[in-house]
Parts: C-alpha cells; sequence; structure tokens
C-alpha cells in the first residue's frame, strides 16, 4: 500500500459511518494520471482507495473521511453516499477488461474495508447503481458475481421468472434510487445481466425479486 494524501475531503456530516462501498473505474488513460486528478484542489473530487492495473493499492482519503467520489444519487434511502460510503476507484478506461491483479488486490482490499466497518455484502455497489441517470461504471466488463461467490458482494440465487410489473418494486426493495424504468433498467442490466437486450422481460424481474427477497431494505415491502 502507498499513500498519495488527497486534499480533496471533509468530515462525515452528522457522524455517519461507513455502511456502504462504491466501486468506480477512473475512466482515464492512465493510473498516474486518475491519481493527478483525484489529488488536485480544483477538481474536488476523491476517493479512498485507488487500484492500479497492476494491483497496486493507493491509499488517498482516510477512510473515516467523507471522500468526494459518489456525487448525486442515493441507495437504500441513503442520499448522502459520501458520508455513508467508501470509495474504491479501479484505474480502467471503461472499455478494458480488468486485470487479475487488480482484481484479486480489489477482493483483499474489500475484505478489510468490510471487516472493518462491518459492511455487509449488499452494501457494496456500483457507481451505475447509486446514480443511474450519470453513471456506467464500474460497467458491463466488472466480474460482480465473481466478488459474490466470496461473500463480498451479492447475486440472486433461486430465481424464477416474475412478472414485469414486479421489476421496479423489488429494485426500489433493496436500494435502488428512484428513476426513470429505462434508466433502472439498464443499471440493473450492468450489473446482473450485462449480456442482455431488448424491453424489459421476465428474466429480469424474476432476478430482482430474488434479490429483493434476500436483502430488502428495512421496513421495505417484499415482493411475493
Amino acid at each position: 500500500m502507498i499513500a498519495f494524501p488527497s486534499p480533496n475531503f471533509s468530515d462525515r456530516r452528522g457522524g455517519a459511518l461507513p455502511s456502504l462501498i462504491v466501486i468506480h473505474y477512473t475512466a482515464m488513460a492512465s493510473c498516474a494520471e486518475a491519481r493527478a486528478r483525484l489529488c488536485a484542489p480544483e477538481h474536488e473530487v476523491s476517493a479512498h482507495w485507488l487500484l492500479s492495473e497492476a494491483g497496486q493499492a493507493e491509499a488517498l482519503v482516510p477512510e473515516a473521511l467523507r471522500a468526494w467520489h459518489a456525487g448525486v444519487g442515493a441507495w437504500a434511502g441513503i442520499t448522502d453516499v459520501n458520508s455513508h460510503s467508501i470509495g474504491i476507484e479501479l484505474a480502467n478506461t471503461g472499455s478494458q477488461p480488468f486485470p487479475e491483479p487488480q482484481m484479486a488486490a480489489l477482493e483483499d482490499l474489500l475484505r478489510g474495508i468490510m471487516a472493518r466497518w462491518q459492511i455487509a455484502p449488499q452494501g457494496v455497489i456500483g457507481h451505475s447503481d447509486m446514480a443511474p441517470l450519470r453513471k456506467s461504471d464500474p460497467g458491463a466488463r466488472f466480474d460482480w458475481r465473481r466478488l459474490a461467490r466470496q461473500g463480498l458482494s451479492i447475486w440472486p440465487a433461486d430465481v424464477a421468472a416474475a412478472p414485469a410489473e414486479a421489476f421496479l418494486p423489488a429494485l426500489r426493495c433493496f436500494g435502488y434510487p428512484e428513476a426513470p424504468p429505462e434508466a433502472l433498467l439498464t443499471a440493473f442490466r450492468l450489473r446482473f445481466r450485462p449480456t442482455a437486450r431488448g424491453p424489459l422481460d421476465s428474466i429480469d424481474a424474476g432476478m430482482a425479486c430474488a434479490l429483493a427477497r434476500r436483502f430488502a431494505v428495512d421496513d421495505a415491502p417484499v415482493p411475493a
């Protein structure tokens, strides 16, 4: 681990503690270029961690503080995501596979963060999950299922076809924010069905309902 302190941080508001981890890609040509931007005061952006393509973990903002990585969005009713999350940037242009050393380093980093802050697997989300109108990272090439197999994220189990009208209520049940249906479908498929095309179908709805039954936010109505 190497430290490259960024000046772009503040205190977490209202005494919040991290309950989410937001995964991003940098969308820049190199890790060095991304680091320069995340550490430049004039850009007013940062993350807690930056992972290079070779798997080098770079600490930019202490985890106890509020990095400026998430922007406008929400997850599971949380609207100030920066105050409630830890942000991890993966050096990637957005069109490349994520190299094995980088994925292995991410897994190690996630295990440590989740243990330190008692974050559940359902708290590990993508930038596109919390900001479906604005963001697409970490994108269709990111292997969420690999993380889920190790208890580092979630994946739908016991999926059965469900009516299309169950899709949006199910998404809201386990965390997705209010957004137009087409934006929510795109975000959901980026994470759980990256090869799917066409209109919403019973498989999308079935996967969403399976997730809602297992990971419903407190007091959310669970689909039958």
